[in-house]
């Protein structure tokens, strides 16, 4: 199993992986580390199930999935090699999220977002604003460099999907201009003017969300990946189609957008729907003529 985990590592497609995804499988490597000198001959996929479902008892569903993602990829390779027989956890049944399981990185409100900025040290404001207004993932907006900013175009900083083009607004504009000058080849720099590292920026984030969270200026469960989140969700209620809302995250496929725009309320616009399916745009049976849409908004607000 080792071996075979070891010589996955050792490909262009490992190599070509965003450099989260490669930290994500080497940990999973680490979990597997007790089993490494299992013999080839005997791994099929009932122990790869059994495998993922320990993991899952010790590390939780979402990272047991990750196990059984990097079998998959370490299979998938080595059977054209005439190594394994076939990719034995291609049929292992992923975990679902627990029902009584909060959403992970939910979106932050208005009002959360007011009171974070109007606190945040400079450095810090910027790079929360640039994650607000963009929906950058926060490893690729601490690492966004300068000349990716092209007028108003940034472009080519999504680490697992490749380019992307996402444009500067004009309150990210003046986010951006409010940063003091400094000599890093990134667009973001901490207070002492170098490049920031993500465990960094991290760190200080958590350090100054703990301290509203304790003054009960915020909620908990704010996370620098929930802004991301927030722009899906603020996009989809405002009626944008998956396709498109994945474009500009930078995702592959609408599915990943549907993801991070899970918690849109839908309801104003779902009303609106309705509306249409039952009246069709002809007088009630009482002799009105249905609400507009703009009309049935302006009305329940």
């Amino acid at each position: 199993m080792g071996g075979l985990i070891k010589g996955y590592f050792e490909t262009g497609h490992f190599a070509n992986l965003a450099e989260a995804t490669r930290r994500d499988y080497r940990k999973c490597a680490d979990f597997l580390a007790p089993i490494r000198d299992t013999p080839v001959h005997v791994i099929g996929t009932p122990l790869i199930a059994g495998i993922h479902d320990k993991a899952a008892k010790k590390i939780g569903w979402r990272r047991a999935n990750m196990v059984r993602t990097l079998l998959s990829e370490v299979f998938r390779h080595a059977v054209p090699r005439g190594l394994v027989a076939a990719n034995y956890a291609k049929d292992v049944i992923p975990k679902r999220r627990p029902r009584d399981r909060a959403y992970a990185n939910r979106p932050w409100t208005i009002e959360e977002r007011d009171i974070v900025l109007s606190r945040a040290k400079p450095h810090v404001r910027v790079a929360l604003a640039l994650m607000m207004n963009t929906g950058l993932d926060p490893s690729d907006a601490l690492t966004l460099r300068k000349d990716q900013i092209e007028g108003d175009t940034i472009w080519g900083v999504r680490g697992k999907t490749g380019e992307v083009a996402i444009p500067v607004s004009l309150t990210l504009r003046a986010a951006l201009d409010s940063i003091p000058a400094h000599e890093a080849a990134t667009v973001l720099a901490s207070s002492q003017g170098a490049a920031w590292t993500y465990n960094g920026f991290s760190t200080v984030w958590h350090r100054f969300k703990t301290g509203l969270e304790a003054d009960g200026l915020i909620a908990p469960g704010l996370t620098l990946k929930g802004l991301r989140h927030t722009v899906a969700t603020t996009l989809r209620e405002a009626g944008l189609d998956k396709r498109r809302i994945a474009d500009l995250l930078g995702q592959k496929t609408p599915s990943m957008a549907r993801h991070y725009s899970r918690s849109a309320n839908l309801a104003d616009k779902n009303r609106e729907t309705m509306a249409t399916l039952v009246w069709g745009g002809t007088p009630d049976c009482r002799g009105q003529t249905p609400l507009t849409g703009a009309d049935y908004r302006s009305d329940t607000r």
